[in-house]
């Protein structure tokens, strides 16, 4: 009769073999855990002192990603210094130099987040030539110029992701005094897709993130500038359905999984966050 305890019990080799195995599933776990989705990858982005940009730069950094983030406002872009993982660069997106001086500092690139944006209130008959322009060259010459900067790099891999801030005030929706803003979102999203087509069996995909409202540094300081401050915030939360704006945060998730293998099959879209303001 076999006894049980000391060197002859039979059960040891099963209760070893249960402990190995689950120590091999609490390893696997942790490394799970410690794994961010964006290991391993570059990604460059534009206007990252503040707003959409900012948390995007810190949601990338934290799924582990090595993040190049530019700015013009060089006071405000230092405060991503303390954070692991994110180096800052004074760049200004508008200046072709500029932004190739940037490119070529970097031996590749996986993903690239053109944020820098514009938003200019008001109707046609409100925008002169010089608004016109001014907006056309923040919202939509910057993300030509930063993609054909960086998409050979992508090319040369054969592996790329680039990420274009929209909105749905452009061809989704019309929006009432926001004319030259809303033409150029369009001009992105059409940008958008251009590339994608142009360059999806090469490797490289290409989408866009389409906000609402976002309560943004950005949005607080239009408000401010309004002849009546608290009516303008109230009549921008009215047209919110979910009676709130979105976070800057909320974006962020998104363009973490835009810049993630999560969306790999995932190209030439728009993608629409906006509490369901355009329905």
């Amino acid at each position: 009769m076999q006894t049980t305890g000391g060197d002859g019990d039979s059960r040891f080799p099963v209760l070893l073999f249960c402990v190995l195995n689950l120590q091999t599933v609490v390893t696997f776990q942790s490394l799970r855990c410690i794994m961010g989705r964006l290991d391993g990858k570059v990604i460059v982005l534009s206007a990252a002192a503040q707003g959409i940009g900012r948390a995007a730069a810190v949601a990338f950094a934290k799924e582990g990603a090595q993040v190049m983030a530019t700015d013009i406002n060089g006071e405000k872009l230092k405060e991503l210094d303390s954070y692991p993982n994110i180096k800052t660069k004074v760049v200004d997106v508008t200046k072709r130099d500029q932004v190739e001086a940037l490119a070529n500092e970097l031996d590749h690139i996986d993903v690239l987040f053109n944020v820098a944006g514009f938003v200019h209130h008001g109707t046609i008959l409100d925008c002169e030539e010089k608004d016109w322009d001014f907006t056309m060259n923040v919202n939509v010459r910057s993300m030509y110029l930063m993609t054909k900067a960086f998409l050979p790099k992508m090319l040369a891999r054969k592996s790329g992701n680039i990420i274009n801030m929209a909105s749905v005030a452009s061809s989704i929706k019309g929006v009432p005094q926001r004319c030259v803003y809303s033409t150029s979102k369009a001009a992105v999203i059409g940008l958008t897709k251009s590339v994608a087509a142009d360059f999806l069996e090469q490797g490289v995909r290409c989408n866009c993130v389409c906000p609402g409202t976002v309560d943004t540094p950005s949005l607080r300081d239009r408000i401010q500038a309004r002849p009546d401050p608290e009516q303008a915030l109230k009549d921008f939360l009215a047209r919110q359905k979910t009676g709130r704006m979105c976070t800057a945060e909320e974006v962020a998730h998104l363009c973490v999984y835009l810049a993630s293998d999560e969306s790999a099959y995932v190209t030439g879209t728009e993608h629409i966050i906006d509490g369901g303001w355009r329905l």
